[in-house]
């Protein structure tokens, strides 16, 4: 199953990576709906990645998580893979953290911050001072009039330096009654935001999705407010993955399951691209995992959304 509708719409349908790997030297490759759920290693992730660290393939990890690269690397063998087997990892948090410390943090007086993060009162997330604490000489603000920025890193809480603020049911359904007003608040004091998650949405191992930062973020953008965010779909973050490889964009290639963030993002950065069709997008392509969705609604589904990939699978698996 393919389309070829000219040469800047056309992409190939294959069954498994083994068609693919002879064509390219190295893999950049996205962790959530690729690799795992969250929860465990996707079936066939671990032993694709095996065969391909066997051919000599060099593999990378890129991710949106706000995590640094060494933490997102201790991680994988809990989903099941050797990290012997990839060079290392890019994450959005890490780049973004030091970029706040370049921009905000690098001086004697300390920068107050507007910090919407996750809610760790039940320690089930990752422990949002692990970002703050790299990110320089930066504290969480009581309130918008004494904060100099603000940085969208999760989406749960807005946490000040006494105590924190629920953002309501914005995580499980978008709704932003409770994040509205501090974002025109922000937007009157012309605050610039930094993002470190850009995603939209993410799936849970249930399958159902659960909102993300990256909505903040273009409310932001949509009130008039400037925000620089980090991760996919920038190709920056793709051109520090071939620096890592050590090779250029025509030798590799990227996994994702996300048109908005994987394959927009390839395609900025000039790279070829996979789409695993059985991860974000599984309702949209009315598919599951392993089973490639019907010709006519993969191919109405890629036109509408404007981002074409080079190849499309079903998993990530040889």
């Amino acid at each position: 199953m393919s389309k070829a509708t000219g040469a800047s719409t056309s992409f190939a349908v294959r069954n498994s990576l083994g068609e693919i790997a002879p064509f390219y030297d190295a893999f950049i490759l996205d962790q959530h709906g690729v690799l795992h759920n969250g929860t465990v290693g996707l079936e066939g992730a671990a032993d694709c990645v095996a065969e391909l660290a066997k051919q000599g393939k060099k593999l990378v990890i890129l991710s949106n998580t706000t995590a640094p690269a060494a933490v997102a690397l201790e991680k994988l063998p809990k989903y099941g893979f050797d990290t012997d087997h990839f060079v290392g990892a890019v994450t959005s948090g890490e780049e973004c953290s030091r970029f706040i410390r370049e921009s905000f943090g690098s001086g004697e007086d300390v920068k107050r911050v507007v910090w919407f993060t996750w809610d760790n009162t039940q320690g089930k997330a990752p422990e949002p001072t692990d970002f703050l604490s790299r990110c320089g000489n930066v504290q969480p603000a009581n309130s918008v009039e004494e904060a100099d920025f603000v940085i969208a890193q999760g989406c749960e809480v807005w946490q000040r330096e006494d105590d924190q603020i629920s953002l309501g049911s914005f995580f499980t359904d978008c709704n932003m009654d409770e994040i509205d007003p501090i974002l025109k608040d922000c937007l009157d004091r012309k605050l610039p935001m930094v993002c470190a998650n850009p995603d939209f949405v993410v799936q849970m191992p249930d399958s159902s999705l659960v909102h993300m930062p990256g909505n903040i973020a273009e409310r932001y953008r949509e009130f008039g407010g400037e925000c620089k965010s980090f991760g996919k779909p920038n190709p920056e973050h793709f051109e520090a993955c071939l620096r890592e490889l050590g090779v250029d964009a025509t030798k590799a290639v990227h996994v994702g399951d996300s048109l908005h963030h994987d394959i927009a993002g390839a395609n900025a950065a000039k790279l070829d691209s996979i789409l695993i069709t059985s991860g974000i997008h599984r309702e949209e392509l009315q598919t599951d995992f392993g089973i490639l969705p019907d010709e006519a609604v993969l191919n109405k589904f890629i036109d509408q959304e404007k981002q074409v990939p080079t190849y499309v699978m079903s998993a990530f698996r040889f």
